[in-house]
Order: structure tokens, then sequence, then C-alpha cells
């Protein structure tokens, strides 16, 4: 039993090894060819630090693990949106900003919202399972989300470009140590990811543990880890807004991306307790915006955010009773 907790972290250290080397790669070849840090930001470090998830569910997809799928993604976003969230602003009051208020909460919503539509049908047919066509428009849906921002920003984002160009900003390695990086980033990222699954797996058939609670509990704490360092340190030095962004834009990645990615390869069939974990998702959701027009206006105070630590200590005692 040791040995498997032993080498589940050791996954989990070769999925957080991993996407730093691909981002580090990835970045230094886009300062080569002067692409700005802003939409570097955007694209490759947005995709870079999810994809501890999408290997573990490429990996559990390919394995037929698919409840560890649907609890690693529900998981990781109650757990970005009550602990993490909660810790930033308890350490800092974190302020909501317009874009955050207006844009990036409603798409949380509709996300958890939309996989729970696919879900309520479960009531009606206990075989429900989001399709492979149903899993492309989520990625779909994601890429609209992931373009927009930098369609908005896109003026800037050319003026940012000439003055790259101007400033002739050196990239730290070479290209061909970046793509050193990349390569052994996505082996480490694709061993990283299986061992994961392969421990979490035999540690639940171990213990009776079923692959949803192994998915919401450890696997979902593991894979949102890197959130949970972010946001401590952008609270730190009072950059609450990339905190905000960060948790928010991996609930977004986790329910179109990640969960899209995984019903591509394989359906992903539903449960009654999917239901009710996606419930509880899209209220705490909910609550956050709701955090807006009662008490400190568009503000997460400390009380508030004690709020959002009490719930997920409550959630815990729902998901282990």
């Amino acid at each position: 039993m040791i040995l498997l907790i032993i080498f589940m972290i050791i996954g989990f250290l070769l999925l957080v090894l991993g996407a730093d080397l691909l981002v580090r790669g990835s970045s230094n070849i886009a300062q080569r060819f002067h692409i700005p840090e802003m939409l570097i930001g955007l694209t490759i470090v947005a995709v870079g630090t999810s994809m501890p998830e999408l290997m573990i569910t490429i990996s559990s997809a390919q394995k037929g693990s698919t409840d560890l799928i649907l609890g690693n993604a529900i998981g990781s976003n109650i757990f970005n949106l009550l602990l993490i969230l909660g810790i930033t602003a308890t350490l800092r009051p974190v302020v909501i900003d317009k874009d955050t208020k207006r844009v990036h909460l409603p798409v949380a919503l509709l996300s958890s919202l939309v996989i729970l539509f696919v879900g309520f049908r479960v009531f009606k047919d206990s075989n429900t399972a989001i399709t492979s066509k149903e899993g492309m428009i989520l990625v779909i849906l994601y890429g609209i989300y992931f373009l927009y921002p930098i369609l908005i920003e896109l003026k800037d984002i050319i003026v940012s470009m000439r003055d790259e160009k101007k400033k002739h900003t050196k990239p730290q390695i070479s290209i061909l140590l970046s793509f050193i990086y990349i390569i052994i980033g996505v082996v480490l990222l694709k061993y990283g990811g299986d061992l994961v699954v392969d421990e979490a797996t035999e540690i639940a058939n171990i213990y009776g543990i079923s692959e949803r609670i192994i998915g919401l509990t450890v696997v979902a704490i593991g894979t949102a880890l890197p959130e949970l360092i972010t946001s401590i340190i952008a609270s730190i030095k009072a950059e609450q807004d990339l905190a905000v962004g960060n948790l928010l834009g991996s609930c977004i990645i986790n329910s179109f991306l990640i969960l899209g990615t995984g019903a591509m390869i394989t359906p992903l069939p539903f449960s009654i307790e999917n239901v009710y974990d996606l419930v509880i998702l899209s209220d705490v959701i909910g609550l956050i915006m709701l955090f807006n027009f009662i008490g400190k206006k568009n503000t997460i105070t400390r009380y508030k955010a004690g709020m959002l630590l009490v719930l997920y200590v409550f959630y815990m005692m729902y998901i282990l009773k």
C-alpha cells in the first residue's frame, strides 16, 4: 500500500515537472519569434498548466476508468473554488474585477450547467453518458472561450509584438534545448499520468473505494496543487486577479476541454452521484457570483472566505460518509 502511494506521488511530481518543462520550452520558442508575453500567457501557459488533468483524462479514457475522469474534473473544480479560493481570500481579500464578474464567472457557471444538463438525462436513462459528439461540442465551446480574450486583446497584442521586436528580448535557452524540454515534458506527462491512474485505480480496488471518490479527492487535489501554489503566491504578492483568473480558467478547462477530450476518446457514463456533485459545483459558482452583491460588493472578504472553507469541509464529509 505504501509503495502504491509513493508511486502515485512520483506520478504527480512527473506531471508537475513535465508541465513546467513543456511551458518553459514553448515559451522560449515563442520568445525567439518575438511573440509577446501576453499571448504566451493566454495560450501556452494556460494550456500547459492544465496538462496534468488532460494527461490523466487521456490515460483514464484509454484504460476505461471513466469514473476517474468525471471525479477528477468535478473534484478539481470544487477544490479550486472552495478550498483554494477560500485560502487565497483568507490571506488577502479578493476583489472581483469587471471581466471576471461579466465574463469568466458566468462562463464557469455555464460550463458546469452544460455538463449538468447532459447528466440530468440519467433520471430517464440509466445508461446516460457524454457521447463523442457532445465531447466535440464541449471542446469547441472551450475553443471559443480560449479565443475570446485573444480577439479582445488583438490590438494590444499587435502593439506588444512590435515592442517585443524593438526590444529584441533574448530567449533564456536555445531552440534546440527548448525542443528537448518540450519532448522531455511530454514524456514525463505521459508516464506521470499513467502512474497516477494506475496507482489510484489499484488503491480503489484494494479498499473497495469507488473511482469517483478517488477522483474527487486524491486525484483532484493532486492535479490542483499547481493552482494552489500559484494562487497562494499571487495572493501574497497582492496579485489576486491572477489567482482568481487562474482558478476560474482551470474550472472552465476542466468542464469543457478535459471532459470533452475524454468523451471524444470514450463515452463518459453518468451516475446519480455525478449529477449531485455537479449540482453542488453549480451552487458554489452561484454563491461566488452572489458574493458580488452581498456585504462588501465585488469582494470576497475573509468572512466569505471562511464560508467557502467550511463548505469544503462539509463537502468532504458528504462524499466520504
